[in-house]
């Protein structure tokens, strides 16, 4: 058995080398935006755990679990199956049963911004609850303190918001004010792993936090996320609601943790009913597989490698762009170190191009660009009839959604390809200004 496997192992290698690209032709190769990076070990690692028929969460999932709070700094991570689920099970853990008074109720408010990716403000939605929309600063595209401070109202009972692109929002102060308002506070960490604010990595301050392993973001499994959580209580909630609501607490192969698997009374059940299959959450099957954690793992040991790339990458792109008329060029946090996740441009309205001209150009060119997600939220079919509240006028969310876009700085880029991206942007800013 063990020469077949290295046998297979042999060929995996050969087969991998032989996947390395081609040089990179201006013009004609794609410039993603993003992308996973995935090496011989990670195609090893996949090929392994299949081997092994590992097709459901087991002992690499939890080793995964460990290590990767390990790295953010919080005491439990539960896996799910992509970082929408991690923010579904994040904020429908703080409406159960289990936190009494504190729970959240149909009808309560959470603060969010509107300029963003659907999936932080969907599960506010999903639970009844009422998005409260604040606006965000240009240059760091995120919101502030004052901004969520004023945004609070009587029913106001949670904060919901992502770290944009990678850019730390002053999450050290808005924690604080969530703790002095006594809110609940959930950081969507999805586009920001590896940052800090003042030192500390960003995913440590809410009540929750989440992370996506979608192959766009920092390290890959596919789908896959996660629900990190410094509090014993959420943690267990969270586990209940990802694994169909049940109340047991084993493992995959386990049967008697809790050593009293015939001995509760819950409910109305009778005394003694298999405690593996009581219910007490309406929950989900949110699970990830051991398969998509063997890449995990795998993508984990380059985590810091990783992130210094985007910045790395980031820091030529702007210094290169540095100046060119008519660009809002993008901005970190002060007191953070962003990981960032791709690189913002606002087109000013002033200028005598258009930001749909520059685009257009640059994706004639193979260059990719994105949208910031969603722009303004409020301005789509699928919040329209929707209950929400808008704080303020969201001035700098539709100038976003008229006039930003971003472009890439994953590790997959080259410098010959951003090299190419910077003498793209300059020719055409320089040509047309």
């Amino acid at each position: 058995m063990g020469e077949t496997r290295e046998r297979i192992a042999e060929l995996v290698r050969e087969y991998h080398a032989e996947q390395a690209p081609g040089p990179f032709r201006p013009g004609i190769t794609p410039v993603q935006v993003s992308g996973a990076v995935l090496s011989e070990d990670d195609r090893l690692a996949l090929v392994s755990a299949a081997l092994e028929m590992r097709i459901a969460a087991g002992v690499s999932s939890r080793r995964f679990e460990r290590d990767f709070s390990r790295y953010i700094g919080a005491r439990k991570a539960h896996l799910a199956n992509s970082g929408s689920s991690a923010n579904l099970l994040a904020l429908s853990a703080l409406t159960s049963p289990q936190l009494e008074d504190r729970r959240l109720r149909p009808g309560d408010e959470v603060v969010t911004v509107a300029a963003g990716f659907p999936t932080t403000v969907s599960p506010i939605l999903h639970n009844g609850l009422v998005p409260v929309f604040v606006d965000v600063e240009l240059g760091t595209y995120n919101t502030t303190p004052e901004r969520i401070e004023a945004a609070i109202g009587p029913r106001t009972r949670a904060i919901m918001i992502a770290h944009s692109l990678g850019n730390p929002f002053q999450v050290e102060e808005i924690a604080r004010l969530a703790e002095e308002r006594d809110l609940f506070f959930i950081e969507d960490n999805c586009d920001a792993v590896g940052s800090t604010y003042r030192g500390r990595r960003t995913g440590t301050f809410g009540d929750l936090s989440t992370v996506s392993f979608y192959p766009a973001h920092h390290i890959a499994m596919g789908e896959g996320g996660c629900v990190l959580t410094d509090n014993l209580v959420l943690a267990r909630i969270v586990e209940s609601l990802r694994d169909w609501g049940r109340d047991c607490w084993c493992e995959p192969g386990e049967d008697n943790r809790c050593m009293k698997r015939f001995d509760h009374q819950m409910g109305t059940l009778p005394h003694g009913y298999d405690h593996k299959y009581i219910f007490s959450h309406v929950g989900y099957n949110l699970k990830a597989t051991d398969i998509q954690a063997a890449l995990g793992l795998s993508q984990l040991t380059r985590i810091d490698e990783f992130c210094e790339a985007r910045r790395r990458n980031w820091r030529r792109l702007r210094e290169g762009l540095e100046g060119l008329p008519g660009l809002l060029l993008p901005e970190a946090t002060p007191d953070s170190d962003p990981s960032w996740f791709g690189f913002l441009i606002t087109v000013d309205p002033d200028a005598s191009y258009s930001r749909a001209a520059l685009v257009d150009f640059l994706e004639s060119r193979r260059i990719g660009t994105r949208r910031f997600f969603a722009g303004n939220l409020t301005r789509h079919p699928a919040y329209a009839d929707r209950p929400h509240r808008i704080a303020e006028p969201l001035v700098n969310s539709d100038l976003i959604t008229d006039q930003t876009f971003w472009i890439g700085v994953y590790p997959g880029l080259t410098e010959e390809m951003l090299d190419y991206v910077i003498e793209s942007v300059r020719e055409f800013t320089l040509k047309n200004s």
